[in-house]
């Protein structure tokens, strides 16, 4: 079984888990195309079933990332919406990526785009 991502104008309106034989008896009259999508596929990496551990098999990733409702589709990979209007999409990976790097240290932060719009060397505060 596989994941297949309905995208029409290049967004993903539906995902199905079917057998690729399911598409040459299945009649579709609605608007858009099927794509494969890989479920352990996150930033154009597959990982083993469950875990974070990277396949030794990656002709497995397909389109960089996990199609999800809402996700947008360029003919190469998916991606989610922006969450911030700052952040850019990482060519690479098409994973999202702040303007600024996230603080390393044993603090947990959460992004405010409002502190960055009012000063553009900000944007990482402590989470409450």
């Amino acid at each position: 079984m596989a994941h297949y991502a309905k995208v029409n104008n290049k967004i993903v309106e539906q995902v199905i888990v079917a057998e690729a034989s399911f598409f040459n008896e299945f009649v579709d009259s609605s608007p858009g195309e099927w794509i494969q999508t890989s479920y352990n596929t996150k930033g154009g990496v597959h990982y083993e079933a469950n875990s974070n551990t990277p396949s030794s098999d990656q002709s497995k990733a397909l389109r960089k990332n996990y199609a999800s409702i809402g996700y947008n589709y360029d003919g190469v990979g998916f991606y989610s919406p922006p969450p911030y209007p700052s952040w850019t999409l990482n060519s690479t990976s098409y994973l999202w990526e702040p303007p600024i790097t996230y603080p390393v240290d044993d603090k947990t932060y959460i992004w405010s785009e409002s502190a960055y719009q009012a000063d553009n060397t900000k944007g990482w505060i402590l989470d409450s």
